[in-house]
């Protein structure tokens, strides 16, 4: 069977077509640059292509889809290039099994599969047999070491991986596809509905939710106001190390995020938002305000840029798209924390909360209607903890506010994700609120 390959800089996945052809020439270029380019498989006499590959050495990684004869992707493989430039992991995949050709792509009831697998072995196997809500069955996958790991062919010597999956069965010829004589301009950036590389999960405006007047929604309550930020108290990190960490899931292990600061007393303050809803068993209009973030305070600078903050074993290379790092707990609970004493600021929180022992000096509970529940203190080095409720057990995310000079201004963790902005008042777009220059914000 004749192949037709084909190549592009883009790939636009609502189109199911290439965007901006390429010559297989001009793609060994960008191979070698690491810039990405995307590789077309097809076979002559068919409308929807048999694979497209997708591949950027510069973030590591390497995309396939595989596509059925209605156009629908039925199989996701997305490979990493880690310290070994041999060889590929075969990081994460999804295969969507279509109970007829009336399904669309990607029904929520389409029976499916993902692998999610890690270098050293670790990973899942979650098979959905009712799709997404029906119910899963996890197992942890048994892999050799060439299953888990593929070799890395050169440039134009990739064999059609979806070989099996089409029933070809005997060695596909692969012929050059005709690069069009008018190829379109790219001088308008990359389309949204193209094809990129895996990004982690992004901060969001974190500064507006700081901002008194800022308008936003959490999907729930339609309209949601910024209210002034309440300042709950101090906390001493003499060491210049900030822990931030589940205090419940230590296990001697040390914090999960640390962040060198200056070593001083900050201010830890709430996020909080003021919304009305009709309340049913009162039968009335209601009034409430809740927090939807945390923060330790560097500096009265507004942030210009914020960044997720890593663990010492999370590899961004790794990262999946919109995945996060951070800190976990079982107990619905994180906590801000000098790491120079961390040791025993987590005991003196296990022998209060946990063992309840009374009258423990070193231990004060918290009871101001905010987030943070205790604080405990270390006498020999004047460290403190103050630990916080979030709003349930899981993985939560650690934001570090920076200068434009790169300083840490302020340490955020959101406890209900980041809402969406809404416009103003005075008609602004959302967008715009989210752009706008630092110096303008209100300090708070």
């Amino acid at each position: 069977m004749v192949i037709e390959v084909g190549y592009a800089r883009a790939w636009d996945l609502e189109a199911c077509a290439p965007r901006w052809p390429i010559s297989a020439e001009e793609a060994r270029e960008r191979d070698a640059a690491g810039l990405p380019y995307v590789v077309v498989y097809r076979e002559p006499g068919r409308e929807a292509p048999l694979e497209v590959r997708l591949v950027s050495w510069l973030d590591h990684y390497v995309g396939l889809w595989i596509y059925d004869a209605h156009g629908r992707r039925t199989y996701s493989l997305d490979m990493r290039l880690l310290d070994d430039p041999s060889r590929l992991l075969r990081r994460y995949s999804v295969g969507w099994y279509y109970t007829g050709p009336e399904m669309a792509e990607f029904d929520k009831v389409c029976p499916r599969i993902t692998v999610d697998l890690f270098p050293d072995g670790r990973g899942q196997r979650i098979e959905e047999r009712r799709g997404q809500g029906g119910g899963s069955h996890i197992t942890s996958p048994r892999l050799r070491d060439d299953e888990l790991w593929m070799d890395r062919p050169a440039f134009g010597e990739w064999p059609l991986l979806s070989s099996q999956v089409h029933e070809l069965i005997e060695p596909p010829a692969f012929e050059a596809a005709e690069v069009p004589a008018a190829a379109e301009s790219d001088d308008g950036g990359l389309p949204a509905t193209c094809w990129r590389p895996p990004r982690a999960a992004r901060p969001g405006p974190i500064n507006q939710l700081f901002r008194p007047g800022v308008r936003v929604t959490d999907g729930y309550h339609p309209e949601m106001t910024v209210v002034d930020p309440h300042r709950v108290g101090t906390l001493c990190v003499p060491s210049g190390l900030l822990a931030v960490s589940g205090p419940d899931t230590d296990h001697g292990n040390g914090p999960r995020i640390t962040v060198p600061v200056p070593p001083g007393e900050y201010v830890l303050d709430e996020a909080r938002v003021r919304f009305t809803y009709h309340c049913e068993w009162r039968n009335a209009e209601v009034t409430s305000t809740e927090c939807t973030a945390v923060r330790l305070l560097v500096s009265e600078t507004p942030a210009a840029t914020w960044e997720m903050a890593l663990g010492p074993d999370d590899d961004p290379r790794l990262f999946i798209e919109e995945q996060i790092a951070g800190f976990d707990t079982d107990g619905a609970t994180g906590c801000f924390a000098d790491a120079g004493a961390w040791e025993p600021l987590i005991t003196l929180f296990e022998r209060g909360l946990v063992q309840g022992e009374p009258n423990l000096d070193g231990y004060k509970n918290i009871d101001d209607g905010s987030m943070f529940m205790l604080r405990t203190w270390d006498g020999a080095s004047g460290g403190e903890l103050m630990a916080f409720a979030t709003t349930g057990d899981g993985t939560y995310p650690v934001w570090v506010g920076r200068s434009e000079t790169g300083d840490v201004t302020g340490v955020v963790v959101l406890l209900q994700g980041m809402p969406e902005l809404l416009p103003e008042r005075d008609g602004t777009p959302a967008a715009a609120v989210a752009q706008e220059e630092p110096e303008k914000l209100s300090r708070s």
